[in-house]
């Protein structure tokens, strides 16, 4: 009885902590593709690289959900999914992206 009511508490714990950590500025937020080159688009890839194969080229104006963003060597790659057809995700580069306001 003591030891569940142990892992209980600790269950409590976990979960009060998890309520208070910070969330990251990228967080499900809605982001847009800014900043491409005229004739260009922004490569949603694979996996968080340039070694990833692109899945589609987004033109600026897209509209993204970002997930989460993690810094692999010197870029921030951010998981994303598209706003309008959010069954396709994928790995954009934060450079490119900004909020939408």
């Amino acid at each position: 009885m003591r030891k569940t009511l142990s892992i209980i508490a600790a269950l409590g714990f976990l979960s009060a902590c998890a309520d208070t950590t910070p969330v990251t500025a990228f967080t499900s937020d809605i982001y847009e593709v800014y900043g491409v080159e005229e004739g260009d688009m922004l490569k949603l890839r694979g996996g968080p690289g340039l070694g990833f194969e692109t899945r589609v080229g987004l033109p600026n104006g897209t509209l993204v959900r970002v997930r989460d963003c993690n810094r692999v060597g010197g870029t921030r790659w951010c998981d994303v999914a598209l706003d309008r057809a959010p069954g396709l995700t994928g790995y954009a580069s934060e450079t490119y992206l900004r909020p939408k306001r």
